[in-house]
């Protein structure tokens, strides 16, 4: 079992800034990847940014260019610095982990944070 615990989030007004950061606790060893994933209400959750066990990382393009995603793997932590925020990035962010996909069920560590809050306001 793994538990994570998202913090940093807050309120900002357009333009500006924030870092979250999620800390890793318990079986820790059974993962992999680690990511952010964020929940607007009335929408999906989405995919925000992603870093793998060998540090590449992913951005989808609403995102790309203005979020870093970071990881101190000696600390079992990764952070999210999110810059030049805009309103459309207001809603809940939640820290994931996920395992070696290639270890098939045995390598399964998918765990979820429970949220931290980004408001972006007007």
């Amino acid at each position: 079992q793994v538990q994570l615990v998202e913090s940093g989030g807050g309120l900002v007004q357009p333009g500006g800034s924030l870092s979250s950061s999620c800390a890793a606790s318990g079986d820790t060893s059974c993962i992999s990847a680690m990511g952010w994933y964020r929940q607007a209400p009335g929408k999906e959750r989405e995919l925000v940014a992603v870093i793998s066990d060998r540090d590449v990382t992913y951005y989808p393009d609403s995102v790309k260019g203005r979020f870093t995603i970071s990881r101190d793997r000696a600390k079992n932590t990764v952070s999210l610095q999110m810059n030049n925020l805009k309103s459309e990035d207001t809603a809940v962010y939640y820290c994931r982990t996920e395992g070696d996909y290639a270890l098939g069920p045995a390598g399964r560590c998918d765990y979820w944070g429970q949220g931290t809050q980004v408001t972006v306001s007007s």
